[in-house]
Parts: C-alpha cells; structure tokens; sequence
C-alpha cells in the first residue's frame, strides 16, 4: 500500500474527494459567444480521465462583457449552459470524477486578444472589442482604454450575475464552484490599493476593499445548494510595491471562511503590468503555507508543481492540503496516474484503458464507469 498523503481521501465541505490532486482552471479561448464547443468536450473528456481527484471547468465569465477574450466560456446565457450542459453529459458518460467551475469577471483585463494572436487589449471601437469595467477608472496597461468605474447600479447588475451562474452551475449539477478572486481580475482589482480608488464604502480601508468580493461569495453561496462546496480563488501578493499582500490575504480568507467558504485556491500576481515575480518551483508555495496557518479551511497551493516528490513533500510537510496542476497536465495528461505509479499508489481509470496498465504496476488501476 502508498504511503504517500497525495493519495489519501480529502474533503472539501461535503464534498469527499479520492487524491489530493486537482485539475486547476485552464482557459481554452475556444467558445463560441460564451458558448462551448467540441474543443471542451475533447480536452474535458481527456482530463476527466486522468485520475485526478477534482476537475475544475475554466474561468468561466458571468457576463458578456465580463470574459477575458472573445473566446472564453460563460454561463450568462441559456445557450451557454445547454452546450455546457451537452458537454458535461458527454464528459460524465465516462467518468465519475467530481467537476466544478470556476465563476469569474475578467474587469478591466477584459476585451483581450487570445494569446495565440498576440494577446493584449481590444480596444473597444475594433471587432471583438468592447468597454471594460473596473473597480476604479484606472487601465491595467497605460496603453489600454481605460474601464469605466464601476457605479451602484453596475456592482448590483454585478451581485446578480453571479448568483444567476451559481444557479445555473447548480442546474447543471457541478460539484462545486471556485469564485475567481485572483490574477488581476474584478474581485481582486476590488481588493487591492493598486487598482482600487474609490472613495465609497466600496474604496480606502481593508474592510472597504474586501466588500464586495464578500457580497460575491455571499450571492453565490446562497445561489448555490447548500451541501455543496464554494471556494475562492486568491492572488496573496501583488508582487508590486504598496499592493495586496499575504497579512491582507489572510485576513480575507479568515472572513471568507466566517462566511461557509469551503477552501481557499492560493495563487499570486496578475494585478499589474509593473510587476516583478520571483518563478521557480514551489514559488507560490509559502503563501499557501501562511494562509493554512491563518484557516481551518483547506488550502490549494498552486505554481510550477511539476514533480511527484515535489507535491508529495508540500502535501506531507503539511505546506498545504491539496495540489493543483494545470500546464504540467497539459503536458502529461497522465501525470496522475504516473505519479501513483510512483509512488505505489492507485487511481480511477476507464474500464477502455486497464490493458494498458503495465506489469511492474498491476495495482495501479481501479475501474472507473465506462
């Protein structure tokens, strides 16, 4: 038997999961009006059968105008969830791994190019383009249109959207829903001195700041049923002078968890275009230590885990509860099943692929629906 704690059962809320590996969010840029297409059901499918222990659908706009690119998924549409809901039928036909979304509003990073074609903003007044919105009038870039601050009105429309793509990720029996507060998006251009300088009860203290991306966890947990889990997502630095940081971070996951939040994502960065981070392995990793030691909530720590040895070691030394990859999948669709090979250990697969188990690792399957 494994001794390794990668592979030992974890529970998010109600929610029990069979390893400690999970599948982070990974924008695809291949929606169709908010819509997915038969890219998501073939990448969905492959990474539904890699054995990980959790799924977690891409950033996944609650509003038009709130995705990152023209091609980003949304959940703002009936349209919208009936191809997430074809894509998810055909996803589960053949898999029982438990699949969540994250709900997001990509703010004044919005009305960018895909990455493939440069990346970068559209401006608003050129096909694929439109105006953005912000917690303050202030652009991510000094060459980009800048948003248009958000107004009561607006933060309203705001609350409601969210709670409307709870209720449709409830509808369409997602397992959980990760709220996107991370990567310079609105929850954080909300949260950090940086990007925020309103003068209302929304703008100036830690308290202020932290308003309404609480509202938004509010919303959506009670859009969502109640035994499933509502996690966030969170940048813990700014990596910039004067911004965001890791004592904020922790205050915030502790009002979060005051609120039912299940667990908390950690991840850092996106907020500025003047940043400067510090990437290797394991960078994110002291942050998601220093939020575990702040919560009782599980903490998801995230950044170049690439390894078997390495997410062992940050599961084992308690650094963190769970681990998400995502380019490292891409990568190796199989990293799960060859990190329990390594380590002696089991998972899920599709009763399709079990002739494929080699010799030396005769235990490494467990049949999965098929």
């Amino acid at each position: 038997m494994s001794g390794a704690k990668l592979f030992t059962p974890v529970s998010i809320g109600e929610l029990t999961l069979k390893n400690r590996i999970v599948i982070a969010p990974m924008c695809q840029y291949s929606a169709e009006e908010g819509s997915m297409t038969d890219w998501h059901l073939m990448h969905l499918g492959m990474l539904a059968n890699s054995g990980a222990g959790f799924l977690t659908i891409e950033a996944t706009a609650v509003s038009p105008e709130g995705r990152i690119t023209y091609g980003d998924v949304g959940l703002y549409s009936d349209d919208n969830e009936r191809a997430m809901g074809r894509t998810l039928e055909s996803v589960r036909r053949w898999s029982e791994m438990p699949i969540g979304i994250q709900l997001g509003h990509a703010g004044r990073k919005a009305s960018s190019e895909v990455p493939w074609k440069g990346g970068g903003q559209i401006s608003p007044d050129k096909p694929q383009g439109w105006k953005t919105v912000g917690a303050s009038d202030l652009p991510f870039d000094p060459r980009y249109d800048a948003p248009r601050q958000l107004d009561m009105d607006g933060v309203a429309r705001l609350r409601k959207a969210f709670a409307d793509a709870a209720r449709r990720a409830a509808r369409l029996d997602l397992s959980a829903i990760q709220i996107h507060g991370a990567h310079g998006y609105l929850l954080h251009q909300f949260l950090s001195p940086l990007s925020n300088k309103r003068t209302d009860e929304y703008g100036g203290s830690l308290e202020n700041r932290m308003r309404f991306p609480l509202e938004i966890f509010e919303e959506v947990r009670n859009a969502f049923p109640a035994n499933r889990p509502v996690t966030m997502r969170v940048s813990a630095s700014d990596w910039a002078e004067g911004g965001w940081n890791v004592d904020e971070t922790a205050q915030f996951a502790l009002a979060l968890e005051q609120r039912g939040c299940n667990a908390v994502h950690v991840s850092s960065g996106g907020l500025v275009a003047h940043q400067k981070i510090d990437v290797g392995p394991n960078y994110q990793v002291p942050f998601a230590r220093a939020i575990k030691a702040a919560t009782r909530m599980p903490v998801i720590a995230v950044g170049l885990i690439t390894e078997f040895e390495q997410a062992e070691a940050i599961i084992g030394t308690g650094d963190a509860d769970l681990i998400a990859i995502a380019r490292a999948i891409l990568y190796d669709p199989r990293w799960p099943w060859h990190a329990a090979a390594h380590f002696g250990a089991h998972v899920s697969a599709a009763d399709q692929y079990l002739r494929c188990q080699p010799r030396q690792f005769r235990s490494l399957f467990e049949t999965n629906k098929g």
